[in-house]
């Protein structure tokens, strides 16, 4: 994990397009918001792997994201039944069921279902809140923590300059 945080970081002060970043993130939000417990969630996750986006960056905001989404699953659920009761998706629901395979996806479930819209719902401003923080951090917060007193005393710790040098050698 601690590789994956500093490759977060490299990523944010190097010259990588900031929309691979904020792709990432928007990714990483919506498989996060979704039940583990399903194909439908495995199929996103490996179809996201083959996109051009920043893994480190998706991998901790699917586990970010992950761990604040038990707290809106009451709103999933609503989503999920006002989805499922709409007369005129009945039929496709239906008939979608009894494709074979189909039915490991939950795609029937209202929290899965629920979840998923919600997710695509929030991937374009969750990609533009991520592209104004990628632009805040490249602009002011890099340069003021770098000179920060704070930092330069930490990394005269040699405990502290050993381990960046060896998460520096795996990056």
């Amino acid at each position: 994990m601690i590789t994956y945080i500093a490759n977060l970081l490299k990523a944010l002060n190097a010259n990588i397009n900031p929309g691979e970043i904020a792709h990432a993130a928007a990714c990483g939000f919506l498989l996060g918001m979704m039940p583990k417990n399903n194909l439908l969630w495995y199929l996103v996750f490996i179809f996201i792997l083959f996109i051009r986006i920043n893994k480190p960056t998706y991998l901790i905001l699917t586990v970010v994201s992950s761990a604040l989404a038990t707290a809106f699953d009451p709103l999933f659920d609503t989503i999920g039944y006002s989805i499922l009761t709409i007369d005129k998706l009945y039929g496709f629901f239906s008939s979608a069921l009894e494709i074979p395979f189909v039915a490991f996806t939950k795609i029937n479930n209202t929290v899965v279902l629920g979840s998923l819209v919600f997710g695509l719902a929030c991937y374009i401003p969750v990609y533009f809140i991520a592209r104004i923080l990628i632009w805040l951090w490249r602009k002011y917060a890099a340069k003021a923590i770098r000179n920060s007193k704070i930092i330069k005393a930490i990394n005269q710790i040699p405990l502290i300059s050993k381990i960046a040098s060896v998460v520096e050698d795996r990056i």
